[in-house]
């Protein structure tokens, strides 16, 4: 399996609404690109401080490789990509393989 983790800092001027609007459409993937098993999000909770700047996070889970390397040119990967990317002032992406 593979983890893909996503650390997003959403632009200032946008609204609750728009970034629910994002991750319904990311979770919305979900039975409709082949090997997406898990899909969880959230805003940034921590009294940490060790966010700099990014204000949400979701972690998509694959059933291999494989599926995940087909995800990432998928045509409603794209579309998703499309009314999120926008959004986004950054985002940082981190894959690992589960041992």
């Amino acid at each position: 399996m593979v983890r893909h983790i996503a650390l997003l800092q959403f632009k200032t001027e946008i609204t609750q609404e728009k970034i629910d609007e994002c991750f319904v459409a990311l979770q919305g993937m979900m039975g409709r690109i082949p090997g997406i098993v898990g899909f969880e999000h959230g805003p940034y909770e921590s009294p940490e401080g060790l966010n700099e700047g990014l204000t949400h996070g979701f972690i998509m889970t694959f059933d291999s490789p494989e599926s995940r390397n087909a995800y990432l040119p998928h045509p409603i990967h794209e579309e998703v990509k499309d009314i999120v990317v926008p959004c986004l002032e950054r985002v940082v992406v981190f894959d690992f393989n589960l041992l």
